[in-house]
């Protein structure tokens, strides 16, 4: 392979809200309104009865632990993370739903720490605190200076990509959408004259044409990040393979999918790279119990590296992590072997194998 490559980190939900806000240095309202639990400061206790005293206040870098040295260390181009979480003072509770997330405004830092290019925010929590909360959440990204995709104050701004430079004078388009299946409600489509979130509806075919022609422009780099499915399970429903392989034979290059709390199988099609579900990244489900057998308490950071003049992928890297403590953490060798497992019996197509340094790699890219 020659030419110049590009590197990306890509990973799942980053979840700040909740309990995770309670630790840091400015702690938000704890209320809560859920079935069982009506103080975020349980999910401090029950993470520290499963692995010991979290010594709040932390600071700001404390959840993302060993990724901000990943990060140093591989230097990406581009940084796009999912934040799954409104950034809001705001007390009106969104009505209909189950679990609601924010983190207070002060606590931005601990978004800011890992330096996002892109701010994913098409997903079904950033309206958790109505329109109120999203307005709050998109003006205190924005006085950070930090870009976001996937919701705004109508729908030209919501629908429209994150636009990273890249070097040589190259650009990173990214566009960012939220389909039902995750459980976004269809009322919180943006519109031309309401806040709210890129809503997918369905995943057709024109679908994902109105999204490419929005998004591809000759010489650019591509990524389409797909907040969509179910919380478990490792089956991806076919309109879900379509509606990506139609991305990519539109003209994107990535396809980075989030919603699930574990991942989901990695497929490389056409030599372009799609993750169907990256898993949960940061969150604060440290000691719940359930579901064991995904083993969600492990996470994977994506290093993506695709060819500049070309799209196709160059290589994947995948640094396995878990969570300690609110904290990730490099992972063992026993839960790098189950993830490298887990990864290769899941993945149709493609191969996955522990380098060296004990990140996972695929093996081969199949032929297109």
């Amino acid at each position: 392979m020659g030419g110049a490559v590009v590197t990306l980190f890509l990973c799942g939900d980053v979840m700040l809200g909740r309990g995770v806000d309670q630790i840091l240095a400015h702690p938000g309202d704890p209320a809560l309104r859920e079935a069982y639990v009506e103080d975020a400061r349980s999910y401090v206790r029950l993470a520290e009865s499963a692995h010991g005293p979290v010594p709040a206040p932390v600071a700001a870098a404390w959840p993302w632990g060993a990724v901000l040295r990943v990060l140093d260390e591989a230097a990406p181009d581009a940084r796009i993370v999912n934040l799954e979480t409104s950034v809001t003072r705001a007390a009106t509770f969104a009505p209909g739903k189950e679990i609601h997330y924010r983190m207070h405004p002060a606590n931005l830092p601990a978004l800011a720490v890992v330096r996002p290019d892109v701010t994913v925010l098409a997903n079904n929590h950033v309206l958790d605190f109505g329109r109120q909360g999203l307005l709050e959440t998109l003006d205190t990204l924005a006085r950070a200076g930090l870009r976001t995709a996937g919701a705004g104050r109508d729908a030209g701004a919501a629908y429209a990509p994150a636009v990273v430079p890249l070097a040589g004078g190259r650009r990173l388009p990214v566009c960012a959408l939220g389909a039902h299946s995750s459980g976004i409600p269809s009322g919180w489509a943006a519109t031309a004259d309401r806040p709210g979130v890129a809503y997918l509806p369905d995943l057709s075919p024109a679908a994902a044409e109105a999204v490419v022609r929005r998004l591809v422009r000759s010489g650019d780099l591509t990524v389409v990040s797909v907040h969509w499915g179910s919380n478990w399970g490792y089956r991806v429903p076919r309109e879900q393979v379509r509606f990506a392989h139609a991305l990519i034979d539109g003209g994107a290059d990535v396809v980075h999918g989030h919603s699930s709390h574990h991942p989901r199988p990695v497929e490389v099609y056409r030599d372009r790279l799609i993750l169907y579900g990256c898993g949960d990244f940061v969150d604060d489900y440290e000691g719940i119990s359930g579901h064991e057998e995904y083993r969600d308490d492990l996470r994977l950071a994506f290093l993506v590296s695709v060819e500049a003049d070309s799209g196709r992928l160059a290589g994947l890297r995948m640094v396995p992590l878990r969570v300690r403590r609110m904290r990730l953490e490099p992972a063992s060798g026993e839960e790098r072997a189950w993830l490298r497992s887990t990864l290769d019996r899941i993945s149709g197509g493609v191969a996955v194998r522990e380098a060296a340094d004990g990140s996972l790699v695929l093996a081969a890219a199949p032929a297109a």
